[in-house]
């Protein structure tokens, strides 16, 4: 919590007998102080109880109500750079009140941001914490950038001072309806809302190394298009389950599939796991416990029986709890598998995710902060979107409302 409290500095009086009033500012554990560029003798200062008293005098009326708007610019100033980045340099508040602020002479340039982020992101890729695929969409999106500048403003670069929001909403129509890539022109909403995302953290983080005050992409309001999420109900999990299915492929595919139905372990983060990863709690139950690649968000889950069964089955036949398989193959084998149990769905790998969530624990009970834990998720909001509502559940809420009415 920011606190502002006014105190004399008396040590040296000016030749009228009057002292200088500095503010202290403290943030967390850290404090800074400065001056007001006002003063007050110190006995009128204490008689008035630091001006907190009834005051008659017209001075220290409107000496006091500076001191107010001061603390309230402070306030104003504080409340700025806590939307920019929760973790507010007292230092960096104290250049922008004194005037002195580094976005003033910053000569950073927004493809300087991009690298260093880059470079500062490789470093958690190399320490397990976050994904090589994060990394190349960083990269991917610095290359976008720069082609925008060289498009729309016939250059390679730009100081991070001069980008205006027309060059933030440029850039948004340009990777909308311009941009190409291995022969496709324009890029879909929701990805575009993800790089304008990236191009803010980066943003952020040399704003955390004291580059720059301002973050230009502050301004971007683009919205994610929610769509509803694929998951499979009971009965199709159960048929998935019980197929009789004879290519040893598709055996594979499937037993993969099904432990991140009852895991809700995404792909990533299900091929990384290894024996390493099983615990026994004091009553003998068995968890995994990793962290998400993502987001490096603690990802505990107890082990179903149905996800026991997969890791019985390829025991000591890899490093890992499961075969190894590529996203893309994994994706097309399950396009056969959806034909062969004539499942009229969309079946991903991730699907399997989505299911974790609505049918296998929220459809049977388990309360939505338990779920958003075991997904690794940073906050509830993102397992409200997978939080549908099953039809199943509406039958059984409206069972005992029609035994009110016999």
């Amino acid at each position: 919590m920011l606190k502002v409290i006014f105190y004399l500095k008396s040590e040296k009086a000016d030749k009228n007998g009057e002292c200088s009033i500095f503010a202290r500012i403290t943030y967390k554990t850290k404090r800074v102080s400065l001056s007001t560029g006002k003063t007050i003798s110190k006995e009128r200062w204490i008689y008035t109880n630091n001006l907190r008293n009834l005051l008659r005098l017209e001075k220290e009326k409107i000496l006091k109500n500076y001191l107010e708007l001061y603390r309230l610019n402070v306030e104003k100033k504080f409340n700025h750079l806590f939307n920019i980045d929760p973790e507010v340099s007292l230092e960096m508040l104290k250049a922008e009140l004194t005037g002195k602020s580094k976005i003033q002479t910053s000569k950073t340039t927004i493809n300087e941001v991009m690298q260093r982020h880059n470079k500062f992101f490789k470093r958690k890729v190399d320490a397990g914490e976050r994904s090589t695929a994060s990394l190349q969409k960083y990269k991917r999106s610095g290359e976008l950038l720069t082609a925008f500048m060289k498009k729309h403003y016939t250059a390679e670069d730009m100081p991070v001072s001069e980008i205006s929001n027309s060059f933030v909403y440029n850039l948004e129509e340009y990777l909308k309806y311009e941009s190409s890539f291995k022969g496709q022109v324009g890029i879909k909403n929701n990805s575009v809302v993800k790089y304008m995302k990236m191009y803010k953290t980066a943003c952020n983080y040399c704003i955390r190394m004291d580059l720059f005050v301002r973050n230009p992409f502050d301004a971007y309001d683009g919205k994610l298009n929610v769509k509803d999420a694929v998951f499979l109900t009971q009965q199709e999990l159960k048929l998935i389950e019980e197929k009789p299915i004879f290519m040893e492929r598709l055996q594979k595919v499937r037993d993969i599939f099904l432990f991140c139905c009852y895991t809700g372990y995404a792909p990533v983060d299900a091929l990384n796991l290894t024996p390493a990863n099983l615990f026994e709690d004091n009553d003998g139950n068995l968890w995994i416990m990793t962290n998400r690649t993502k987001t490096a968000i603690r990802e505990n889950v107890p082990v179903l029986p149905p996800a026991m069964a997969v890791i019985k089955k390829y025991k000591n036949k890899q490093i890992g709890l499961l075969p190894q398989i590529s996203n893309q193959k994994m994706n097309a084998y399950l396009k056969e598998i959806a034909d062969i149990c004539e499942i009229n769905k969309h079946l991903t790998w991730y699907v399997s995710r989505h299911t974790f969530a609505t049918t296998v624990t929220l459809g049977n009970g388990v309360r939505l902060e338990h779920v958003s834990a075991m997904m690794g998720h940073t906050n509830i909001k993102q397992t409200q979107h997978y939080a549908k509502v099953l039809d199943v559940n509406i039958m059984e809420d409206m069972e005992k409302l029609k035994l009110k009415y016999k």
